[in-house]
């Protein structure tokens, strides 16, 4: 899967670095007076603006992609969390975040504020750990270990719980006129990344079976609650009660430990192998966790839906592109899809990519300056002091107008051909450039490259299956219309080389 992933992006380069010639400005915006102006900025985050509004009214106001703000969490409940940041909402001053010379990432996946370590077994695991600390490297490896290894199992455990999502839905759409896919969709994940993590599906377990997603739903809600806009309560009960305290680990203790126990019992081999790595056995299983629920599983959970509907609403005939070029491109007398296949999806590929540049799973980026440096953006220079913490917010990042044409708009084939090829310099919501390599002297996903090549896979065994499908509003099909074998046999013999 690596290697098909690494192919569609020929000679890969990082993004240019920036000039340093310009003139240097002072970085704009005010955190104004303390308490009041944190609680100010939060109520606009979440309540009285909204997060897109909160960026880019301030960016407009002071006419510069950087700017000093407050992020939440803050008031009354948060001790020992400074809410000061700096935004760089640009390409070019967010790509100083994946920069370890200049920033420091040790504490920093949320901002400054931090759940609980009872999270994750009061082990700092590798998420929090910046490249220059000792245990960093020993967890890098581990992870990109863990996953060259699940590559052998992990399309057909993917395919086979897809197909059973399939299913579920058809069947519900026999019934009804629309079917939610959402809890459907995370069985599925859970499923699969259980198997090819793991090594075993979560049905050989009692006490996880079917459940354990919900389990990672709510270890993930109650860590990240703090941070993000909750649909669940009006305002302002959403603010006194979800924004204004972080929530207690004991809530979902117990769930945790029958999840450590699944790793502990049915994941013997994959712990020793963290081992190998001089990790010990509670390292090795609060980080598989961690890579399995908050990574993996929690980032799918985001995206996946995301790219569903995006295509499911489309109006512009993309549905009928994606089917043609799919069917094109499966040659295997069992027409199913191969690796081979797969790989010259160009449009495919280029609709994963622009979905992930619209929708990144994790749109907000943090670090810490690790010393006095001066940032870039549009031709301008801003000193930034030793200790002040810079966060991206991808959704207007990867609408840069100097970077992207139509920058707001969705274009399937944006990254298409030489010019869509250098674009993926810009693409950054793998923690890095889509060109880069995830390696122990970055930060950036170890699981980018299964992460894409995942999506893909997934577009094209929907339009090998089905001949069109739609969405509605919420995460729910309204239509799923099957491949008939005239259209399948039509569409393989265009397909070079005709039907065998």
């Amino acid at each position: 899967m690596l290697s098909i992933c690494s192919s569609m992006i020929s000679s890969p380069s990082p993004p240019p670095p920036s000039s340093a010639a310009g003139t240097t400005r002072s970085i704009p915006g005010s955190y104004g007076f303390p308490l009041l102006g944190p609680l100010k900025d939060r109520l606009d985050y979440f309540w009285f603006q909204g997060q897109d509004k909160f960026f880019r009214s301030r960016m407009e106001a002071h006419k510069s992609p950087v700017f000093r703000a407050n992020m939440p969490p803050t008031f009354p409940f948060f001790f020992g969390i400074d809410p000061r940041i700096v935004a760089v909402l640009d390409c070019d001053s967010f790509s100083s975040l994946f920069d370890p010379a200049l920033v420091d990432k040790r504490n920093v996946l949320v901002g400054s504020y931090m759940p609980s370590l009872s999270f994750t077994g009061d082990i700092r695991v590798g998420v929090y750990l910046d490249t220059t600390e000792p245990g960093h490297a020993a967890v890098k490896k581990f992870s990109l270990d863990l996953l060259r290894r699940s590559s052998a199992v992990w399309f057909s455990s993917f395919e086979s719980n897809l197909s059973r999502m399939l299913s579920t839905i058809e069947s519900e759409l026999g019934q009804n006129s629309s079917s939610n896919f959402f809890i459907p969709l995370q069985k599925c994940i859970f499923s699969f990344l259980c198997k090819s993590i793991i090594g075993v599906e979560p049905s050989v377990s009692s006490e996880v079976g079917d459940g354990g997603f919900v389990m990672l739903d709510k270890w993930l809600a109650l860590q990240l609650l703090p941070t993000v806009s909750a649909q669940a309560l009006p305002q302002p009960f959403a603010e006194i009660f979800l924004h204004s305290f972080p929530f207690p680990f004991f809530l979902v203790a117990g769930d945790y430990k029958k999840l450590y126990n699944f790793v502990a019992k049915h994941g013997a081999e994959v712990v020793s192998i963290a081992e190998e790595y001089g990790l010990t056995k509670d390292e090795a299983i609060h980080n598989i966790l961690f890579v399995l629920g908050f990574n993996a599983f929690g980032g799918f959970t985001v995206f996946l839906p995301a790219l569903i509907t995006t295509i499911g609403r489309d109006k512009t005939g993309l549905k009928q592109r994606l089917r043609e070029e799919v069917r094109s491109h499966i040659k295997s007398e069992k027409g199913v899809v191969g690796f081979e296949e797969l790989k010259g999806m160009e449009l495919v590929w280029s609709t994963v990519y622009e979905v992930l540049r619209l929708n990144p799973p994790v749109p907000l980026q943090f670090g810490r300056a690790r010393e006095d440096f001066e940032l870039s953006s549009r031709g301008a220079r801003y000193p930034v002091k030793k200790g002040e913490l810079l966060c991206g917010y991808q959704p207007i990042v990867m609408r840069d107008p100097t970077v992207f044409d139509r920058a707001d708009e969705f274009v399937a084939d944006r990254f298409i051909g030489e010019e869509g090829k250098r674009l993926l310099n810009y693409l950054f919501w793998s923690n890095g450039p889509e060109t880069g390599t995830p390696s122990v002297q970055n930060k950036q996903c170890a699981a980018k490259d299964h992460v894409v090549a995942t999506a893909c896979f997934m577009l094209a065994e929907i339009f090998r299956r089905y001949d069109d499908y739609e969405c509605g509003d919420g995460m729910d099909f309204t239509k799923l219309e099957k491949a008939t074998a005239t259209t399948a046999t039509v569409s393989a013999a265009a397909a070079p080389g005709g039907v065998k």
